[in-house]
């Protein structure tokens, strides 16, 4: 793994459009997978308008940025496929067959690509370009989806969002050495470790709000409670805030990643908001809404929304491209 460059803050290299020359010439887009319309749109964030559309495999659950940053992939649950984007043209290219690609992650060390297959209930240890399968790893739990990684990168955190449990893997060893089934709720989706790495945030939709865990005892030591149908994770581009999306509750809490405490609320009448990520400014936040079938961009200054946009139905894991960092561990955009 790339040495943390900041052992306070392992989010230091995401400042603020601190882009890295890998990512020059890459053109600065959203991308919104449809699930249930099997299209991908694609939202230019100046004007907040669609400037294009592809139709894809059957339920794309989310567009992943490679460990490179060279590429991104729309990942084809139910066809068993992902298809590559350029970033630099923002086109949709090649088809590779990879089953059941609910989610997809990178080590730290770029050396291996995780598929998270939640249908198979496993995990799948690829060739970061190819896709070719190196080894498969099944996991004991129902549901895995969603994932980060420690401090160090050596072990990643899965959640099983149907049978309310994390499992803990050894990175290296590619095995599971630990499970852990939460005290409340029982749902867990997101996953996100804190800037110091002593903890590790767990969105819980049935428990309505974040599970705390302490990464290397594996033991839940808090919860913070944030509205109805806690869903997904995203750490501001200053490191002081972790947004979380409340799915049912139409709104996104703000926990101070100092205190671990909820900070602030914002509300926005009509919203479900999903999946998402930060612009590479840090001043905006794009979300999917899950079940109004918009986009939504809000305000990280205010908590005003700046822009609604209408795409396909059910929009999913968006990306929004490129973001600062050095290196990708895949998901929605989760860079170090």
């Amino acid at each position: 793994m790339p040495p943390v460059t900041d052992p306070s803050d392992i989010y230091a290299a995401d400042r603020p459009n601190q882009l890295s020359t890998a990512v020059a010439g890459q053109r600065q887009l959203v991308y919104v997978p449809n699930s249930k319309s099997n299209t991908v749109d694609v939202i230019d964030p100046k004007t907040y308008k669609v400037v294009d559309h592809y139709r894809v495999g059957r339920l794309p659950q989310h567009v992943t940025p490679s460990w490179d940053l060279q590429t991104l992939y729309v990942l084809n649950d139910m066809s068993n496929t992902v298809q590559v984007i350029n970033p630099r043209t923002g086109k949709l290219g090649r088809t590779i067959k990879v089953a059941d690609p609910y989610n997809m992650y990178f080590t730290p060390d770029g050396k291996f690509a995780i598929v998270v297959a939640e249908r198979l209930g496993r995990l799948d240890f690829r060739d970061p370009h190819t896709m070719a399968l190196k080894h498969s790893l099944r996991v004991p739990c129902r549901g895995v989806d969603h994932a980060d990684f420690t401090a160090d990168g050596r072990f990643a955190l899965f959640s099983c969002e149907f049978s309310g449990e994390l499992v803990k893997v050894d990175v290296e060893a590619q095995k599971v050495v630990g499970s852990l089934h939460l005290n409340e709720g029982g749902s867990p989706q997101d996953v996100k470790t804190s800037p110091d790495g002593k903890v590790m945030y767990i969105a819980d939709q049935y428990a309505d709000g974040v599970q705390v865990v302490d990464p290397t005892s594996f033991k839940e030591v808090g919860f913070i409670r944030t509205g109805h149908g806690a869903h997904g994770l995203y750490v501001s581009r200053d490191s002081r805030y972790l947004y979380v999306t409340n799915r049912h509750d139409q709104s996104v809490s703000l926990i101070d990643l100092r205190t671990r405490r909820l900070a602030k609320k914002w509300r926005i009448a009509g919203m479900t908001p999903d999946m998402g990520g930060v612009s590479a400014d840090g001043k905006v936040l794009w979300l999917s809404g899950r079940y109004d079938g918009h986009v939504w961009a809000i305000d990280t200054r205010t908590g005003k929304l700046l822009a609604k946009i209408r795409v396909g139905s059910q929009p999913h894991g968006l990306c929004v491209w490129p973001q600062p960092g050095r290196y990708s561990l895949g998901h929605t955009g989760v860079l170090r």
